[in-house]
Order: structure tokens, then sequence, then C-alpha cells
């Protein structure tokens, strides 16, 4: 069950650093006045600008050469103490700390207009700020020091001895670390370089490059709400707490309410300092997917005017199907070296036009239209707080167009140095800011011997044997395989196991997929990049037991897949078995499990001998264009077999031929289709990010829309009587908006219609996404929930909608444990309306997020606002996506 351990480390977020190779230095313990530990109490000293976090137990250490510190002894809730501390060569001094509670003063901020709270203003100019103090560091870099430090508290009773055989006991410290280098550039580039990884757990690729911009200057940190966001004031209430002097900046205390407890929103503390209107240090809780987090972060001044987290620290907490786990990252930023941006290197006085009254010079006085934006960021007049967020956004919307590539949003390149994993005990001795815990000392012995245990199974004889096994099994045919023989030629099977099942058309079936596959990469001049050139022959056999009738296809297909383009393009043909709905709405196991449970067959086929090439490009991301062209003879096909294990005389299956409310008997004859197809997907205002040089889609804000041309053609098949005649255009949307944290929006639409419908056999009618199984599928958009899977298809005009939205807070979410375990609620409103079907309306609600995992959906459909069927749907939860 390691994979738990790594799973749940590896699920959140954040950072820490190094220290100065010496050998004296300070040490200590920092207590409080009561004799209370400070765990991750700060330590900075002030000379150097540097500093180090204290352990879980309060002992610092801190490596310094010779010489006078004034050390800055840091924790929130307390004051802060500066000692001046001598460094003997040689020598470690010990100064063992107590701090006493901060003693807030209620005077320290004049409320010049009306009786408001002090902590409104206070909080208005430092969410005008926010983009200020993101954008005001043109560089910067770093040291950074990472530690998480998990425990598994409890587990089911039933799995207690097996995770002791495999070496894991509850209660028992799992610890990584790592050293990085970090380079940050505006708008949003950062370079990491993994200097050292040290674990005893699974977390080998422990990395602090994706969070490292999680900053409570953003609009939203993991998904969940800044104090410091624009929309801040709608999910929450502030209020002031105090004030105190420290570091010679005054702070104010000010206590974040949310509006509403529950999910994406933090509860707590944040520290302001007066004038600067920057973040001092936070203390704040929230829960995601119903794990209980809490942040806790320290500034210190890097730089004039400019200050960084020093140290944070991040407790998650949770259960997950009866597996209980707390787990802590400690991470201390260091070694600062900074570069300001000299567009912003004036700061102007802020003005809560709210409260504070706007010179009359500053109303009436008219702004030369002449001037830049970045000419009035930096003309000395005061400003109000909604002028000077205006010219923020305004600044850094012509920053980005004068990037290269302005659609490039951020840009993440990671490294890892080839000694990182093979740094010995001393040097992290030696490295480590922060002492370890007695309890981490003990895991790191435990799990030291665990790995000489692992290396011996993995000998170089075993290894040999292990490649020998890689040879064909005996069930490799069932579960799938590759078989690889250099050159980049493989071959392989396909999971048949799923190919095994029931309809009544072929009785019981078993089918066969294998794949051979022959790739080259070319790598490009950047050494990063590369084409892939792909060729692939795919066959594919079925054979029914009670139509005793064999079917087989081939897909040859070549593809070139660039950096941010590519195409494929191939031929298939042979004589397959198909669902009249090629989306295949209903999951050919599902559709066994009901003939054979409750004798219902739901999946309907035709019989199809084809041919067909096809050609995809993809342009960009954002613009992808498909051709097809197709040539078949289609047969029509019956039930072959009766059997199931419902064995009650009053059910019977239904014919093969779905019930239709305009297809007769002649939309299902045998017939030919001679098919052109032309498809185009777009995506407007896509934005993108590059990883490690590589470029890859950000499309949260970009819809997919879609459009289809699909014309039959007779005149190219001999037997035109029986031949597809018809041209249809399909026209979609699809997309999900969210309203900040108070919900979420996904909605497909469809729409089309059929120009010309001389001859349209029920194969290529509009078939829509039904559903008569339990069984709700993947996507909160997807298909509809209740409609029967053939009875509206159409070859007429048609549109369809299908609408879903998340609230954070609606009936039983009120409750805030509710809303704190995770649990979210969903409407859902599905509409079609064909041009000979009734208006067909389906309303229902749903639970989300289940024990993490799943939903449950309750709703109806209605025929012309008659009461149709409904029932309840079983679902995985909408927060997680399958491809």
């Amino acid at each position: 069950m390691r994979f738990l351990i790594s799973i749940l480390f590896s699920s959140q977020f954040f950072i820490l650093s190094p220290a100065i190779l010496s050998a004296q230095g300070i040490k200590g313990k920092i207590t409080s006045n009561e004799g209370e530990v400070l765990p991750f109490a700060s330590v900075f000293i002030r000379n150097i600008g540097d500093g180090v976090p204290a352990n879980a137990e309060g002992y610092y250490e801190i490596k310094l050469e010779e010489g006078l510190y004034d050390v800055y002894f840091q924790f929130l809730g307390y004051k802060s103490r500066i000692e001046t501390i001598a460094v003997r060569p040689g020598e470690w001094t010990t100064f063992d700390v107590v701090l006493e509670p901060q003693v807030y003063t209620l005077e320290q901020v004049e409320v010049k207009a009306g009786a408001e709270d002090p902590a409104l203003t206070i909080m208005r100019k430092a969410i005008a700020k926010a983009k200020y103090h993101r954008l005001q560091l043109q560089q910067y870099e770093m040291t950074v020091y990472l530690k998480g430090t998990g425990q598994l508290t409890d587990a089911p009773f039933f799995m207690k001895k097996t995770l002791e055989k495999e070496g894991l006991n509850l209660n028992e410290a799992y610890t990584s670390e790592s050293v990085s280098r970090i380079k940050f550039s505006l708008p949003d580039k950062i370079e990491e370089e993994v200097i050292s990884i040290r674990t005893n757990g699974e977390n080998q690729n422990t990395s602090p490059a994706p969070y490292i911009q999680t900053s409570f200057y953003q609009e939203k940190i993991n998904e969940i709400i800044s104090p410091l966001s624009r929309a801040a004031f709608q999910y929450y209430r502030f209020r002031y707490e105090g004030s105190f002097f420290d570091n010679e900046v005054m702070v104010s205390k000010i206590r974040v309410i949310p509006r509403s407890k529950g999910e994406r929103v933090f509860d707590g503390y944040i520290y302001i300092i007066e004038d600067l209107w920057a973040i001092h240090s936070l203390d704040l809780k929230t829960s995601l997917l119903g794990f209980q987090i809490e942040a806790k972060q320290q500034y210190a001044p890097v730089a004039d005017n400019v200050w960084m987290p020093l140290t944070h620290t991040y407790r998650f907490s949770g259960k997950f199907f009866g597996f209980a786990g707390e787990f802590k990252y400690l991470a201390s930023t260091r070694d600062y070296q900074v570069t300001l941006n000299p567009d912003l290197a004036h700061t102007p006085t802020l003005i809560d036009e709210k409260i504070e009254e706007v010179p009359s010079q500053e109303a009436n006085q008219a702004v030369p239209t002449a001037m830049s934006t970045l000419e009035k960021l930096n003309s000395e007049e005061p400003k109000t707080r909604k002028e000077y967020r205006k010219l923020l956004n305004e600044y850094e919307k012509e920053m980005l167009k004068e990037q290269k590539e302005p659609e490039v949003v951020t840009e993440r390149n990671y490294s890892i140095d080839s000694l990182a994993k093979k740094r010995d005990l001393s040097y992290w001795d030696s490295i480590r800011p922060v002492p370890l815990t007695a309890k981490e000392i003990q895991g790191y012995r435990r799990d030291d011997s665990l790995a000489v245990v692992e290396a011996a199974k993995m000998s170089d004889v075993d290894s040999v044997a292990k490649k020998a096994r890689e040879k064909y099994k005996p069930l490799d045919f069932l579960f799938g395989d590759n078989y690889y023989f250099g050159n980049g030629v493989s071959v392989g099977f396909r999971e048949n196991l799923t190919k095994v099942s029931f309809n009544t058309v072929e009785g019981w079936k078993v089918g066969l997929g294998m794949f051979y596959r022959k790739q080259k990469e070319i790598k490009l001049a950047d050494s990063v990049n590369s084409i892939r050139k792909s060729f692939n022959i795919e066959p594919e056999l079925r054979y029914g037991f009670s139509s005793k009738r064999f079917y087989g296809k081939t897909n040859i297909r070549w593809s070139v897949t660039k950096p941010t383009s590519g195409h494929s393009y191939g031929l298939e043909g042979g004589r397959f078995i198909y669902q009249f709905n090629g989306d295949e709405p209903i999951n050919e196991q599902v559709n066994a499990l009901y003939s054979l449970l409750f004798r219902q067959n739901y999946m309907k086929l035709y019989e199809q001998s084809f041919a067909r090439f096809y050609w995809a490009h993809r342009v960009d991301y954002s613009l992808t264009y498909r051709v097809n062209v197709s040539f078949a003879d289609r047969r029509q096909l019956f039930n072959q077999s009766d059997y199931s294990w419902y064995n009650k005389p009053e059910r019977v299956y239904s014919p093969n031929q779905p019930e239709n409310v305009e297809a007769g008997n002649a939309s299902f004859h045998d017939h030919q289709i001679a098919k052109f197809q032309l498809g185009i997907e777009w995506r407007p205002g896509i934005r993108y990010g590059i990883r490690n040089g590589r470029k890859y889609p950000i499309s949260d804000r970009a819809p997919l829309i879609r459009a289809d041309y699909i014309k039959a053609i007779p005149s190219l098949r001999n037997q035109k009587d029986f031949a597809a005649d018809f041209d249809h255009l399909r026209l979609g949307i699809e997309h999900d908006y969210t309203f900040g944290i108070s919900g979420k929006l996904d909605f497909n639409i469809t729409g089309g219609v059929f120009l010309n419908s001389n001859q349209v056999y029920f194969p290529d009618f509009q078939h829509f996404g039904g559903n008569r199984t339990i069984f709700s599928n993947f996507g909160p958009a997807s298909n509809y929930r209740f409609m029967d899977y053939y009875k509206y298809s159409t070859s007429g005009s048609y549109v369809s909608g299908i609408f879903h939205y998340q609230f954070r807070k609606f009936l039983f979410t009120q409750l805030p444990m509710l809303r704190f375990s995770g649990v979210q609620e969903n409407i859902f409103l599905n509409y079609l309306k064909t041009e000979n079907s009734p208006h067909y309306v389906e309303v229902g609600y749903s639970l989300d997020n289940l024990f993490r995992l799943f939903r449950v959906e309750i709703g109806a459909g209605f025929e012309n606002g008659n009461y149709l069927r409904g029932g309840v749907r079983f679902g995985i939860a909408t927060f997680i996506t399958v491809q």
C-alpha cells in the first residue's frame, strides 16, 4: 500500500532552503513563555537577509561564518525578538529563545469617515496593490528546501496486517526532502534545478516547481479564493483585530471570515503591512475535496519595500476509504537575489475613495491623454484604488503583448542534477537547514534498511529473470501486453478481456485486437522538441457463437506529430459489426449485464463491409480539421439468441430494429453508401503554457466549437435504388464556465439539419446519447440520463442542449459539515427537439463527490410536459476526467 503514501504525499503544494557550508553557527530551541514548543518558528539573520525555520520540536540550527549577527526570531501570534549573537570560529553558539504573546493595540488605525471596520479599508488597499506585488520583481532567484513528512494514522482493520507485512506501520513518519535552485522571470517563467533529493518513502519526484508560484497575491490558490482576490469581498468578511510594530513596520492583524464556510474558502488571519499594503504573514485554514488544509507563511524583507516568504508550513489531513493520514510540508526559501521591475519603481499613495476624501485637484485635474500607461503609473499624484488597479491591468496587458508569443501565459523548466539522488548522509547533515525530529530520524533508519533488502531482490540475476518474464505469457492475449524488437518496432495485444461479452445478435462473443507499431523520433535543433513519426497496423477480429459469423477489420495509419501541430492519415476496411449510434452510447459489458440479469437488450447493431480513407490535420491546438471518404455495403441484423438468466415469461427481448418516431422498415433495409465528411474543431482564445521547452494548451477559457458537413453521393454506387442520398450539416459548442467558487456551468449544445434527405438510412440518422441503465456516463454534460437510445433519432432538423450546474452551497450543503466533507450538489437540465419528435426535457439533481469518488443522480424525463420516466443514476464524481 505504499502507493497510498505516494498519492497523498504528492497531492498538494510547497517549499524551503539550504545553508552555508561552515563549521560553526547558532542553534537552540524556541518556546513560549509558558514553556510550549513553537514549531516552525522563523529565524532571520538581518545582517545577511537570510534565515531558516525551526523544526516541529522547536529546534533551529543555522550555519554561519564567524562574526556578530542580528538574529530576528518570529512566530505568529507572538512578539518578535531581536538578539545580537556572536559566532566564534569552530564553535556552535547555543541560544534558546522564549517568545511572549503579541500585544495588539486598537488605536493604531484612525477611521476618518463613517463607522466601518478599519479592516475594510486596509483590505481594499491591499487588494488594489496585490497585482503590484506580483509584478514588482522583474526577476528573482532563491534556494528552496522542501521537506514533507507524512504518516498513516488509521487504516481498515482488515488491511492492517497487510500494511505491516509491507513495512508500513501506523503513526510512523515517512519523509521526503529536496533542495532546488529556482529562478523566476516576468511574466510567469520559472526555471528549477533540483540539486538533491532524499526520501524514505515512495516520493522520489518531489519538486516544488509546480507550487512555487502559489502566491496569495494571485486570484486563487489551487482553486481556493485568495483573501486578496478582486472578488474577495464576495466571499469574505474582514475584521480588524489590532496592530503592532515588527521589524520597524506597523502590521495590522485582520480576521478573515468566510461568508459561507466550507470548501475553497479560507478561514483565519492575514497580517498586512501598513502603507506598503503587503503581506507580513498569514495563518489560514480551508478544505479541498474533503481534506483539511492549514497554511502558514512568514515573510521577511529581501529588498527595499519587498517582502517575500521565508517560511511556509502546511498540514493536510483527511480520511479516504478508511485510510486516515496526516501530512506536513515545511518549506524554507533563502539566498534571495532580486531584480526590481524598473517600470514599477514608484509606488503612489493609495486613496480609499469609499471613506477617504479625494483631493479636489485629483478630482478636477485632467490627466493628459498623451501620457502612456507607464507614465501614469509613475506620476506623483495619489491615486484612488480603482484608478491604480485599472492602470496595473493595462500595464500587464501591454507587457504580455510585447512578448514574442503573447498567447503563452506560463512557462516551467525543470531539471535534475545528475548527482541529485546520490548525495550521502554527510551532505544532508551539512545542507539541511531544519534539524530532523527524532521520529524522522527513526523513519530514515527504517527505510534505509528496507532499501538494502529491495536492492538485494533486484540483483543482476533477478534482473535477467525479469527480462525473461517479459516474453509472451499464456494470458497476455486477454490482458494485453507489448513486445519490443528494437529500432522503434513493437507488436502486442489489446486488452481483449473486455471484448468477451453477450448480445442478442451474436450470442456469446469473443474478440481479439492486436497491433504492429513502428515509431521514429527526430530531435529538433532546440534538443527539447521532436517530430514523431509512426506507422500502425491494428487488426481486430470477433466471433459470435450464436450467429456463427466471423468479423474482421484492419486499420492502417500513418501519423506525424510535431510540437504544436500534426497530421495522420490512413485506410480502414473489412467486415464488422457496429452500434447504430457510432458514439456507442451503451458499453457492451453493461448491455451484457442487463441482458443476462434482466433480459433487456439495449444495444442495437448492424453489419458493414466497408473501406474508409481518412485524413486529420491539427494546424495548432486551436484548429483541427478532418476529412473522411468511405464506401460501404450495410446489412440488417436480427436477434440470434434468446439466452438469459432471467426466465420469467412476462419479459422478452426487443427486436434488433430499434423503435423510432420517424423511421419505417425501409430505413433498416440492406443498402449501400458512398459518404464524404468534413469536420472542423476550433477553440478560439486558447492560451498556452511551456513545460521544459514543450508547448501545451490551456483551454479553460476556450470553448470547443464543432462543425461537420456529411454528404452521401448515390451516383458513385451501382445500385442507386438502395443507395443513401443526403446532405447533413451539424454545428455544436461545448464549454464549461466557473463562477468564482459559487458554481460551475458545463454545457453541450448541438444543432443541425438535413439539407437534403432523399434517402437516409438509420445508421446515418442524427443520434443522441440516450441511457436506460442505472449507470450515468462520464462527464457532467455528455449524454441524456433517461432518454431512449434511438426513439428520437432523426433525419430532419434538430437542436439538443445538455446543461449541468454545480453549486458550492445549495440544499444539503447549507450544512457546513457536509460542505467540509467535499460533497457537492448539482442540477441538470437537458432538452431535445427534432422535426418529428415532441419536446423532450430532463431535469434532475445529484450529490457529487460522495466518498470522493462517486455521484448519485435522481431525475425525470418529460415529453411535452408529461412525465415519461425517471429514476436514480450512479456515476463517477464529475471532477474525475477519463480520456
